[in-house]
């Protein structure tokens, strides 16, 4: 329930109550939609409460709160009675004025109970105690049961108590008990019928006041004790539903947890818990004796139907249009309101009013300010849910999906013998090639030292490097890698260049098979930074958008009111593309077959039907076109007026996109990393196998004898240098060390050809 009625007298009390109330619905987002005044007691005649209740009948909410006197209230529930308003589908709500009465008159006759069936009233909550029960019991035997005990009775009975502990204390300090006469009685009642001067005051009220306020002891209506705000503390109210002679309480109401079934007590011992599924109450019978609760409103009952305006379209007449010679509309839009109307739990007349002069498309913004005004109570049709247009009417759930697209002129590409470059852009086509060579280097410095197809004259090595690198696009390189580190970096390339070549393999396909269609426009963005006229359809938001959301100037952009204006601006080059949406866009292409969508949707929204802010219709409505979506019949709707008609000429409607470097960069990204850490690893392990094989090198470097020139070319031929294959250890140790490598390796060589000429000695005397 959104919003509700407010009947009260029309005194300060009470007006102040109502005021607050609404004060408090508005945190809520509910709002009082109706405030009726009666004269206060007892001037309000039967009349008055009638003239008031038959206007509240003609009203939309059926949710009415009662802040009255017992007199005024229980006169208003009787004529309420009689105009039928304590039927199905009414909610009354009294304040404790309704319980007071039954407490104090019970039973209530029953002509009252029969006007009081099914209404909700409050009632203070007094904790059930021994002490409270035996009170009543004493006060039924001296009333002999013929004078009812409310509440506030209660409350009477522990202010005197209050008071008089409040006094004792005054007594106990010795304080006299004096009068003074009251001074300013004369300001106060300037006319002389009060008779104030009569007044007295009391000389130690103030203490009394700190006393009372300072009063802690247990009372009939329980822990009696004030907050600083001078409000008794924990206060509660108990929910009480009226059936016939007899109350149900159904819960309980406290600002400390909200609605519940639980007694306040038990509440105030846990920590405060307001959420949703905590706030409820026990079953309700509401007025008519049903159970099932109330919608709160109906539709207004003031002889009038609703009248909802409609766009009077001259283009795309499938979603709305006027049957020749007939106040009949019908149409795609006409055919969901329709079939969402009859789900509605409730009749609503309506009459449609064609909205424009026929000429051209009307302006949509103007039909929702129409809404928002009153001048219509609706409008139904092909309207786009935009922000602007939210901020004054409510729509209903969109039930179709729509969003601004560009549709450019467009012309077949023909065959080309370079048609096997366009797969990649250049910056793919770059990045790739240029991979293909890093791998290939990365693979032979890799491999150089211990793998022989890797090493040769310089001329056979980039050779070797070139043929390696690109030969892994047709997995065909024939050179076996030896080391880990070569082989994790080839395997790692090997799936990149299985993907790449994949992906180019299927686009290359796409783009010799599928009849390809380009255009200068690929979408949005280059539309705006072509600087050429821009066609858009009148009435349509795309002005606006086009103007103040994308700051295209307003000189740039023609309206156009007809798909036939449309493909004649674009054909003669008038316009550079036409910016609408994609209903009427998929429209317009079944026809025309020489244009097509660029890029994608760059707005998302849908159409609604628009009522007023906060029509609790738009609610129902939505619900229902829901309904129509789940049970296919908003389906069958699309079929029969939107069925797309196919263009015999017309091949793919978007061109084939390009392979960009944006889809492959991880893929890079982790080969390159690999190729990187390989590197890294490598040169680790080289550094080590210098400093642990080349001891007088180390040493020399130590001591200042090498430069670092020296040094480093040092290195370089030993990186360059074929690394030897383990062998096994002559059994006789040497005993002397050489001073540097280089004297190392001349013994090595002359060991080597004495050996030689040894064996072939040997061989020619044999």
């Amino acid at each position: 329930w959104s919003e509700g009625i407010a009947i009260f007298i029309d005194d300060d009390q009470n007006r102040n109550g109502v005021t607050s109330l609404g004060d408090r619905l508005a945190e809520r987002g509910c709002k009082i939609s109706y405030k009726a005044a009666l004269p206060p007691d007892p001037k309000a005649t039967r009349n008055e409460v009638k003239d008031q209740l038959v206007k509240i009948r003609l009203m939309e909410s059926r949710i009415i709160v009662l802040h009255t006197f017992s007199k005024t209230g229980l006169k208003v529930f009787d004529v309420a009675q009689e105009l039928g308003m304590m039927e199905k589908g009414y909610v009354w709500i009294a304040s404790s004025w309704l319980s007071t009465v039954l407490d104090s008159t019970s039973p209530v006759s029953p002509k009252i109970a029969n006007s009081i069936e099914g209404a909700l009233t409050l009632r203070p909550h007094t904790p059930n105690s021994k002490r409270k029960r035996d009170f009543i019991s004493r006060w039924d035997k001296l009333s002999n049961g013929t004078i009812g005990l409310n509440p506030y009775g209660l409350y009477a009975y522990d202010t005197v108590w209050a008071l008089a502990h409040a006094l004792r204390l005054l007594l106990d300090k010795g304080v006299n008990i004096s009068f003074s006469k009251y001074t300013n009685s004369g300001n106060l009642d300037a006319g002389g019928t009060m008779n104030l001067e009569e007044l007295s005051i009391f000389d130690a009220g103030e203490q009394l006041l700190k006393n009372i306020l300072a009063t802690n002891m247990a009372g009939l209506t329980g822990p009696l004790r004030f907050r600083p705000d001078r409000a008794i503390i924990n206060p509660a109210f108990e929910i009480i539903n009226v059936i016939g002679n007899e109350y149900k309480k159904i819960g309980y109401w406290t600002n400390y947890s909200g609605l519940s079934v639980v007694s306040p007590e038990t509440l105030y011992a846990k920590p405060p818990n307001r959420s949703v599924s905590n706030q409820h109450l026990d079953n309700v019978i509401w007025p008519g004796g049903t159970t099932d609760k109330p919608r709160g409103w109906v539709f207004p009952n003031n002889g009038e139907k609703l009248r909802i305006g409609v766009p009077y379209r001259v283009s795309y007449r499938d979603f709305i249009s006027q049957v020749n010679g007939t106040d009949v509309v019908q149409g795609y839009c006409i055919d969901v309101f329709l079939a969402a109307i009859k789900l509605l739990p409730y009749a609503v007349p309506y009459k449609f009013i064609l909205f424009g002069d026929g000429q051209q498309n009307p302006n949509y913004q103007d039909l929702a300010n129409m809404v928002a005004s009153g001048e219509f109570d609706a409008a139904v049709g092909d309207i786009t849910i935009v922000t602007n247009r939210t901020r004054i009417v409510d729509f209903t759930q969109p039930y179709i999906e729509s969003g601004l697209v560009v549709v450019a002129p467009v012309r077949k590409l023909s065959s080309s013998a370079w048609a096997f470059l366009r797969p990649f852009t250049p910056i793919m086509w770059a990045v790739t090639s240029s991979f293909f060579l890093i791998v290939g280097v990365v693979v032979w410095i890799l491999e150089h030292r211990k793998n022989d197809e890797f090493r040769g004259p310089p001329k056979n090595q980039i050779i070797t490097v070139l043929w390696f690198g690109f030969s892994t696009l047709f997995f065909a390189h024939r050179e076996n890698t030896l080391t880990t580190l070569g082989r994790i970096v080839v395997l790692i390339w090997l799936f990149v260049v299985l993907i790449i070549s994949s992906s180019y393999t299927a686009s290359l396909t796409s783009i010799l098979t599928v009849e390809q269609l380009i255009s200068p426009i690929n979408g949005i963005d280059s539309l705006i930074m072509n600087n050429e006229p821009i066609g858009y359809q009148v009435g349509s938001f795309a002005q606006n958008y086009l103007s103040e959301e994308l700051d295209v100037p307003k000189s740039r952009l023609l309206a156009l009111g007809s798909p036939e204006e449309y493909a004649t601006a674009l054909e003669q080059g008038i316009v550079a593309a036409v910016v609408d949406e994609l209903s009427y866009i998929e429209r317009f292409l079944s026809n025309y077959c020489k244009f097509s969508i660029r890029g994608n949707q760059f707005t998302r929204s849908g159409w609604g039907f628009a009522f007023p802010k906060d029509s609790p219709l738009a609610i129902d409505m939505s619900t229902a076109i829901l309904a129509l979506s789940e049970n296919g019949e908003l389906q069958k709707i699309h079929n029969k007026w939107l069925s797309r008609k196919a263009c015999d000429s017309q091949g793919s409607n978007l061109p084939s996109e390009q392979l960009q470097l944006q889809s492959f960069w991880g893929l890079f990204l982790i080969c390159g990393s690999v190729c990187v850490f390989a590197l890294l690893m490598h040169m680790c392990l080289m550094m080590r196998k210098f400093s642990q094989q080349t001891p007088g090198v180390s040493e020399l470097s130590r001591h200042g004898s090498s430069t670092p020139s020296e040094r480093l070319q040092t290195f370089m031929s030993f990186i360059d240098k074929k690394e030897d294959q383990p062998v096994k250890r002559s059994k006789r140790k040497r005993k002397d060390t050489l001073p540097s490598v280089y004297e190392k390796e001349d013994e090595y060589i002359n060991i080597s050809k004495r050996t030689h000429m040894g064996t072939s000695q040997n061989g020619y005397s044999g």
